[in-house]
């Protein structure tokens, strides 16, 4: 039974839903490290701002793109969303938008992000994009995250590579050091998710996804996210010692890594009622900020 057939909402399809089908959050969180990119890599252009031309269309094409894919994942996964408390109120879940006009509105969506990224910023853009598009529409929801609990660290890549797309949209080269923040988000990937699967263990299992407290136990995915926080940190270390970044970003980047790590040592350690997505609420503040310090740094060290 489909998800259209099996729930059937009587009030009128509005906007609201397909803007919910892009899943807005996820969305702002991926452009705000795309645009953060677009900025520091202004030592590459050695110009203060970035041309107009990447920072509007390359964002709107960014955002439509992320937008686009999330969409697909809401069809595919509309049979397991109606499982799952977090995800059963979803309007493809619900039946309010059905699977086919779900996928016009993807197309849609890919389409005018392929053209603006590809006409108007660069092709480079436009074909890292489309790969980062279809690495999470259809390799991650498709295949990897009902294959392996590794699912999350295997797909991070599409998820962690919005900052290399802002880069690219200024200098139309994938340059190392925006290689490094794709690296930051692709190790802060795990510990991120899998303290929400923890929180959400019992949904997962239901729907028989492989999600890593379901395979190998909580205690070993709460090992896990420790020790990533661990490289995630580590990894953050890196912009400072490449001479990418300056003093204040290194100071932001230790204060955030402990902060982060000792809501994961709590939540290993400490059994508190609602740690896990207290855990998951720190590490999404946790990645705005230190991309937020990035930015303050870039243009404030100079002048330190």
């Amino acid at each position: 039974m489909s998800a259209e057939t099996q729930y059937k909402n009587p009030r009128p399809i509005t906007w609201r839903d397909y803007y919910e089908l892009t899943k807005p959050k996820v969305v702002y969180l991926l452009v705000f490290t795309a645009v953060v990119g677009m900025f520091l890599a202004n030592d590459v252009t050695q110009s203060w701002f970035p041309p107009l031309s990447a920072l509007i269309f390359g964002t709107i094409g960014i955002a439509l793109a992320s937008g686009a894919a999330a969409v697909v994942n809401h069809v595919v996964d509309a049979r397991i969303d109606t499982m799952m408390a977090r995800t059963q109120q979803r309007p493809v879940a619900q039946g309010r938008v059905s699977s086919g006009k779900a996928i016009m509105f993807s197309a849609v969506l890919a389409l005018i992000a392929m053209g603006l990224l590809w006409f108007l910023v660069n092709p480079l853009t436009a074909v890292l994009t489309l790969g980062g598009l279809v690495g999470y529409a259809f390799i991650y929801t498709m295949f990897l995250k009902r294959a392996t609990p590794q699912n999350i660290v295997i797909g991070g890549l599409s998820g962690a590579i919005p900052p290399l797309l802002g880069w690219t949209s200024v200098t139309g080269s994938a340059d190392p050091h925006a290689w490094l923040l794709v690296l930051i988000i692709f190790t802060w990937t795990p510990p991120h998710f899998w303290a929400l699967s923890i929180h959400r263990i019992e949904d997962y299992a239901k729907a028989e996804i492989p999600m890593l407290p379901v395979t190998h136990g909580e205690d070993f995915t709460k090992t896990s996210i420790v020790l990533y926080t661990v490289l995630l940190i580590l990894s953050t270390l890196l912009p400072y010692l490449t001479h990418m970044s300056g003093i204040i970003y290194l100071i932001g980047a230790i204060a955030l890594g402990l902060w982060f790590l000792y809501y994961t040592m709590v939540l290993k350690y400490r059994e508190k009622e609602g740690i896990a997505m207290k855990t998951f609420g720190v590490s999404i503040g946790y990645l705005t900020l230190l991309f937020a310090v990035l930015l303050i740094d870039h243009y404030v060290d100079p002048f330190i």
